[in-house]
């Protein structure tokens, strides 16, 4: 049972949100206390006004409350409230910075808030709410009185336990006990006299010690209070009691390991300590004499103490890979979660665990799609697009009973697999602005960047995050906020409060600079996320683009930036003018510049819906030397084809790329000569009269005005306009000559996809949108060939899809 010691401060609560249903409340007290001094009743939690909008803490300078829930008994519902001192002191805020940015305006002070990261119902986290307890599907497997029976409350505390979080499942099946360890279950409780009692006989006695006692010995030390344990592992008599038991390990059958290692887990045992080493590989020795049960306690316990075991879990999934099909229900959910802790697995037995969650699927409940989603998130291991779905829609239909931490472990598989379930994304956008202030900071990042990762906008969701983080938006980590700017940035969505949420969080970033040295890609995205919104903290970019942050970058993390840096840079020299500090060396732009291109030319060159444009545009114009296949800009990460147009609107021959070397050769001979005259010809003919001359020269004229007329009726244009684009061509060649005038206008040609916009909308997404308004700023005018109009096409006639790209081409140039 956990220890709570909590304090009343005037003016403040300590409380839960409401929840009719929670009535009692088990918890230990100090001499002098009462239960009012510990929690609120659930009468005055239920009425109290000021739960409807959040819940907070106070909390004394350098401590943070934590809460987690543990068991609860079979009879009653019991809440454990444990309060401990914080490793990390808030201390006093950096200093404001100067605006750095336009438009955003310098931040204010931000106050201490709460927001809670845990499992917590609509049902509670709506004020007036009935609980109705769990769904239809849940009854006949929840255990009386466990946390999914009665719902899960937490306090509304920044505090995520990532051990106990993960573990919540355990609770919701009775069979989970035959194969997971429970600290409550241990040995008959043993005083400290029986324990000293115990290390005196091991003094006097150890050498004559039978392997059983000395399994019990172990088990009855495990049992003494939690505040004697570090005294029992810096015995002397301890240790010998450990080395007793190396000595005589090949005597103990798999039970008395297993209870061994539980004592171990009890006592607190460092995961470092050498006699663990010699357990592991008498476990591994013993893989294929255990049950499946016993395998899972093992690999459970191991993750209780915190050791990570490979060779133990290699054996373990190898024999998994002969008996997965003798996996129950329970088994298969405890062995993903273990999958998902250990973060290694063949991929083979995965395949096999996805169809048993098929097998089961009708019989699992709410919260154990999120542990399924969860391991297979952390495993980094794909689900099939149709078992996706079929978790979506068991989410789906009884959303408003799944718990906070289920959602968005569900929303991190779908952001994994890219499964887009429109109807889960529906329902959790209508429930997630009620429930993102009881959601911790971490939490409210995952959930946004699983929308934007899947390109999803959803204001209602957007605009309650914006409003929720800058009154905490000190307990973002890094990493929050370097995801929340993205996904900000990436669905090119500005919220109501725009200059108060962009100015939070840039002053954040300040404040949080030694831990954005640490870790250098997350200081890139946030600023990428920035530029996306028309954002620029130009201390913060002259800082990411010095050598010395360059330098770190390329140390101390695992990812090549390279391409970040060189879109910042990019973004920098055409966006900020007036900029003048760091930029990348010239060897670097071409290193990113090269990257980009080579990945550009490949994603288009492989599409056929891209090569049958450039193949008619060229045909259109007349010729490759009239279009260019390159990358305008190149940091924006995509390729274009651009086309010039003089003062008339003809297309100007600029591709020399296009050139062959012979036929440059040629032209600039051609270039060079006389003019050619009538009497100049006639002279030259010598044999024929000038009224033969005159014959042939309209015969051929009559034949060109035929083949212009048909080319008129093919382009959709007069005789006469054709005839002056041919003429230009005619007399520019496929070589521009040394006095060809500046092209008037300059065409940036854009095929789209649907991955440049948001999901079911025609608004683009933030990089392609920061790349038309950067193509704008240089002078060039985008056509959009947009992918709805132009694939349809594809199926049409080749006059059709000519006829489209001129009016594309000289409609926009007008």
């Amino acid at each position: 049972m956990a220890l709570a010691i909590c304090r009343r401060f005037p003016g403040s609560f300590c409380g839960t949100p409401p929840r009719p249903a929670l009535i009692q409340h088990h918890v230990k007290k100090l001499p002098g206390q009462t239960c009012e001094d510990c929690v609120l009743t659930a009468r005055t939690i239920c009425t109290d006004p000021r739960t409807a909008a959040t819940l907070k803490l106070l909390k004394p300078l350098g401590y943070r409350a934590f809460c987690s829930p543990f068991a609860c008994s079979a009879t009653q519902s019991v809440t454990y409230w444990n309060v401990g001192s914080s490793a990390r002191q808030r201390g006093q805020e950096a200093p404001e910075h100067s605006s750095l940015c336009e438009p955003a305006k310098k931040a204010g002070n931000i106050p201490s808030a709460s927001s809670s990261w845990r499992l917590l119902t609509t049902s509670s986290a709506l004020p007036g709410s009935e609980s109705s307890g769990v769904s239809a599907s849940q009854v006949s497997t929840l255990k009386p009185g466990s946390p999914g029976s009665t719902g899960i409350v937490e306090d509304n505390v920044e505090v995520f336990d990532s051990f106990e979080d993960p573990r919540g499942f355990l609770q919701l099946r009775p069979e989970y006990q035959l194969h997971s360890y429970n600290r409550s279950e241990t040995c008959q409780p043993l005083s400290v006299s029986e324990g000293e009692l115990i290390l005196h006989k091991i003094t006097v006695y150890q050498d004559n010690l039978q392997p059983q006692v000395i399994a019990d010995y172990l088990c009855k030390l495990s049992s003494l209070p939690a505040e004697r344990h570090p005294a029992v592992l810096s015995s002397p008599s301890f240790a010998s009691l450990c080395q007793l038991s190396v000595k005589n390990i090949q005597l103990f059958d798999v039970p008395d390991l297993i209870k061994i290692l539980k004592a171990f887990v009890s006592l607190g045992i460092p995961c470092s300590h050498s006699v663990l080493d010699v357990y592991e590989i008498r476990f591994c020795r013993k893989v294929w004499e255990m049950s499946l049960d016993q395998l899972l306690l093992v690999a459970d316990l191991w993750r209780h103490l915190g050791r990570k075991v490979p060779r133990f879990l290699k054996i373990f999934f190898s024999y998994l890979n002969l008996h997965w099909k003798d996996l129950s229900l329970s088994q298969l959910i405890h062995l993903i979660y273990i999958i998902g802790e250990s973060r290694q697995v063949p991929q083979d037995l995965m395949q096999k665990l996805e169809s048993l969650i098929l097998k089961y699927i009708d019989s699992i409940n709410l919260e154990e799609i999120g542990t399924i989603c969860l391991g297979f998130f952390k495993s980094s291991s794909g689900l099939s697009e149709y078992v996706m779905r079929k978790l979506g829609d068991l989410a789906c239909a009884d959303m408003q009973h799944l718990s906070n931490y289920a959602l968005v472990n569900i929303l991190k598989m779908f952001r994994f697999t890219h499964v887009d379930h429109v109807n889960f994304m529906k329902q959790f956008g209508q429930i997630a602005p009620q429930r993102i202030p009881f959601l911790g900071v971490q939490g409210v990042m995952h959930l946004t960047l699983a929308f934007s990762a899947l390109r999803i906008l959803d204001e209602g969701l957007m605009n309650a995050v914006a409003a929720s983080l800058p009154p905490r938006v000190a307990f973002c980590r890094s990493k929050d906020i370097a995801k929340i700017l993205w996904s900000f940035g990436t669905l090119n969505y500005k919220p109501p409060n725009t200059e108060e949420f962009y100015s939070s969080l840039i002053s954040e970033i300040h404040r949080k600079m030694p831990e954005f040295s640490r870790y250098p890609e997350h200081l890139l995205t946030c600023l990428l996320g920035l530029a996306f919104s028309e954002y620029f903290p130009l201390e913060l970019i002259n800082f990411a683009l010095s050598p010395e942050f360059i330098r770190l970058a390329q140390e101390r993390t695992k990812f090549e930036l390279t391409k970040e840096l060189y879109t910042l840079d990019g973004t920098v020299g055409v966006e900020c003018l007036d900029y003048r500090g760091n930029r990348l060396t010239a060897h670097l732009q071409q290193e990113g510049s090269e990257i980009l291109w080579n990945l550009a030319r490949r994603d288009m060159c492989s599409k056929p819906e891209f090569q049958e444009a450039l193949f008619l545009l060229e045909n259109l114009l007349g010729g490759p030397q009239y279009v260019k296949h390159h990358m305008i800009l190149p940091h924006t990460r995509s390729s274009d084809l651009e086309v010039q147009l003089d003062v008339n609107m003809k297309p100007l021959p600029f591709n020399e790329e296009a050139v062959p070397l012979e036929d440059k050769a040629k032209l600039r001979l051609k270039h060079v000569g006389v003019s050619l005259t009538d009497d100049l010809m006639t002279q030259l003919l010598k044999g024929k009269s000038r009224v033969h001359f005159q014959r042939e020269t309209e015969s051929k004229t009559e034949q060109q005005a035929e083949i212009l007329a048909k080319a008129a009726i093919h382009l959709g244009s007069s005789p006469g306009s054709v005839a002056g684009r041919l003429g230009a061509r005619e007399m520019a060649g496929p070589h521009p000559p040394a006095c060809l005038q500046a092209p008037q206008v300059k065409l940036a040609i854009q095929l789209t996809n649907k991955n440049q916009y948001c999901y079911g909308s025609r608004d683009l997404l933030g990089l392609h949108n920061m790349k038309r308004r950067q193509l704008k700023r240089l002078g060039y005018r985008v056509v959009e060939l947009f992918h709805w109009e132009w694939l349809p096409l594809l199926k049409r006639t080749r006059l059709e899809k000519l006829m489209f790209l001129h009016e594309k081409v000289f409609s926009s140039a007008l």
